[in-house]
């Protein structure tokens, strides 16, 4: 009697939750931390929320971590900043299809006293070679971000192995891209940030935008269905479902009318 009651109350339970995931369904999105620390999550899924009834929920990690959340299939969708890591996630099966989403600019950020003497330029290889040169302090993610990697193929340009160079003038934080501005703010030190996280960080203490303008920093955002054939688990009609608005009009307009202290932060260009 005690176990058919225990058999009933499961049953009960079971019916209750299974009704209450179908009442709210929901997708786990692998994304970045400067999508997540710009404040563009916030502004924009409501939009999304509301009109579709699906919840969003954001897992902020550098690009590379996301990627390999993904693989996992621990996670729906991917929207990162990788493009070359990206198309190969696609090519070897984890994801359906890569679409373009939006797209801004990397930075050199550093102290006002800049003991490189950087600032004004727009050749971030020159940048970088010349705080190579004075041995002024730079901080780096050094966490396979979609940030730290295009980083790297900066310093590789320059001909710089950062990896002698560690732990010297070259530090690395191991952290997300607020946190390592921190640390350079707190050292006094350069460092390399998207400008959408930069724009959102209100903790400059004597940092300031030095270089900027190179087309080698150019930062393009993509959006991946993670594939149901290799994880049965996902999510794919719910996901799809965020992938068309976000890449649709009322998406892009959404990403278009994000805006910190009257500047945009993100440019749209979903083809």
């Amino acid at each position: 009697m005690v176990r058919q009651w225990v058999r009933a109350a499961v049953t009960v339970v079971a019916l209750t939750t299974g009704s209450a995931q179908a009442a709210d369904p929901f997708i786990v999105v692998q994304s970045t931390t400067s999508t997540q620390n710009s404040g563009l999550f916030d502004a924009i899924l409501p939009w999304f929320e509301a009109e579709s009834g699906i919840d969003v929920r954001i897992v902020a990690v550098g690009t590379g971590q996301a990627i390999r959340n993904a693989r996992n299939g621990d996670g729906d969708v991917l929207l990162v900043h990788a493009k070359p890591a990206e198309e190969a996630f696609v090519a070897e099966g984890w994801g359906v299809s890569r679409q373009d989403v939006m797209y801004n600019d990397f930075v050199i950020v550093g102290p006002k006293g800049d003991p490189a003497g950087v600032r004004g330029g727009s050749d971030a290889v020159a940048a970088l070679t010349a705080i190579a040169q004075t041995g002024a302090v730079f901080v780096s993610r050094g966490d396979d971000s979609g940030t730290h990697k295009a980083e790297l193929r900066q310093w590789g340009q320059a001909g710089v192995d950062v990896a002698q160079a560690s732990g010297g003038w070259y530090r690395e934080t191991g952290s997300g891209m607020g946190a390592t501005l921190n640390v350079a703010a707190g050292m006094g030190a350069y460092a390399l940030t998207d400008r959408a996280t930069w724009l959102a960080f209100g903790n400059a203490h004597g940092l300031e935008v030095l270089v900027e303008g190179d087309p080698g920093l150019f930062n393009q955002y993509g959006v991946i269905l993670v594939n149901p054939e290799k994880h049965p688990g996902v999510r794919a009609e719910a996901g799809q479902r965020f992938i068309d608005w976000l890449v649709g009009q009322d998406g892009q307009a959404a990403i278009a009318g994000y805006k910190l202290d009257g500047e945009q932060l993100f440019f749209p260009n979903a083809r």
